[in-house]
Formats: structure tokens, sequence, C-alpha cells
């Protein structure tokens, strides 16, 4: 079954809790962090996770959109994220490896976040080593932004990758999310869709969760 994670982005912060109790149908909660470094905005950072962990049980799904997200992998993983996942843009290769092993050494999941611009070749030699792939499809940084439907045929090829190498790793699409762009994500092989303003923005949230279900 397709899985949805509703980007607490699109929430309103005054209200999380509330914010985060209206997804409850969904199947994990994306949280959003960026440093203002490697992306061109900030967002929110490890207190909050902690917040957000004291008020769900829901899985969290924490994409770190950092540099250097090996300094901080070990917090966001005691913090409460259940996944983390790191930009393979974002260091080295040898240290988004380390930072990988750190978040599995937490007992946690990891994932690794591919930009628009980024081959689907980059994340070959990690593939079998996550539980998540993420393919970016927009320019991270922001909400709101067009889906990228040029995105599609890096997430196919993908899809055949896990499904020879590591068939258990799961394949999320993250930007411009929504009912008419759902199906196309679906269609290529994204098994687990990130959704901010499409569901926030929706009169009824559970039927708009069950709608990108595809």
């Amino acid at each position: 079954m397709v899985k949805i994670a509703p980007s607490i982005l699109s929430a309103d912060f005054a209200n999380l809790e509330r914010d985060i109790h209206r997804i409850s149908d969904a199947d994990y909660v994306h949280v959003d962090v960026m440093d203002g470094v490697f992306v061109p905005n900030i967002s929110i950072g490890i207190p909050v996770v902690q917040s957000i962990r004291k008020v769900t049980d829901m899985f969290l799904d924490v994409h770190l959109m950092i540099v250097e997200p090996v300094r901080y992998v070990d917090q966001f993983c005691d913090a409460g994220a259940d996944l983390v996942t790191v930009h393979l843009e974002s260091d080295t290769p040898e240290n988004i490896h380390a930072a990988i092993d750190k978040i599995h050494a937490k007992g946690k999941k990891a994932g690794v976040v591919l930009k628009p611009k980024t081959p689907a070749e980059a994340a070959l030699p990690f593939l079998e080593k996550v539980e998540l792939i993420l393919v970016m499809t927009v320019e991270p940084g922001f909400g709101g932004q067009k889906f990228m439907a040029d995105m599609m045929p890096k997430v196919t090829q993908l899809r055949r990758w896990i499904d020879e190498k590591n068939p258990a790793c799961e394949l999320e699409v993250d930007g411009g999310v929504a009912p008419d762009t759902c199906r196309t994500c679906i269609d290529a092989g994204a098994n687990v869709l990130v959704a901010g303003s499409a569901v926030y923005k929706a009169e009824d949230i559970p039927a708009r969760i069950q709608q990108l279900r595809g």
C-alpha cells in the first residue's frame, strides 16, 4: 500500500499538536529540518522533534536539509526520529556512510535524499545499506513549489535497482505531490508520498490522505 507522509512544514506551528492529530490517518509525519546553509531557509530543530515525539506515536520521518548531518544525527535519533534521511549533496560520501552507521547504531532507520540535479546513480553506493531513498521533486528549501515531472525517470530507475538489490527499501518522493500528481509518482515506482499543502489546505484531511494513496 502507498504510504502518505504529510509535511508539518505546512502545519500551523502555533497549533502543532492539533495539526499532527489531524493527520492521524496518514502513515508518517514528515519533519523538514533546514539550516539556512544547505538550503536557503530555516525551519525547526531538535527541540521541536522532541516536542512532537511527546504528543504522537506516529512514525517520525525526519528529513535533514543541513550541512554535515553526521554532526547531528545522534541527537535527532535521541529526540525521537524513527527515520532520519540525509542529503547525498550535504557532505563527503565517507561522512554520509558514517551518518547512516550512526543512525543504525541508535536502532533507527536511515535514508538518503537526492536533489533534482543529482543523478540516480549517486544513490548506488548506499542503496543496499538504507531503508529509504527520497527523490526530491522540487528544489528543497520551500513548500508549495511546482511538481517536477521530469524527475519520474529517476524514480523509475531507482525502483528497478531497489527491486534488484534491496526490495525492503522504500522509495519516497517529496515536492508538489497533490491529487493531480500522486498517480504519476506511484506509477513511476514511489511507495511513500510526502505532501504538505495538499494535505493541510484540504477541507477534509482524512479524505485527502485517502485520495493521495492513488
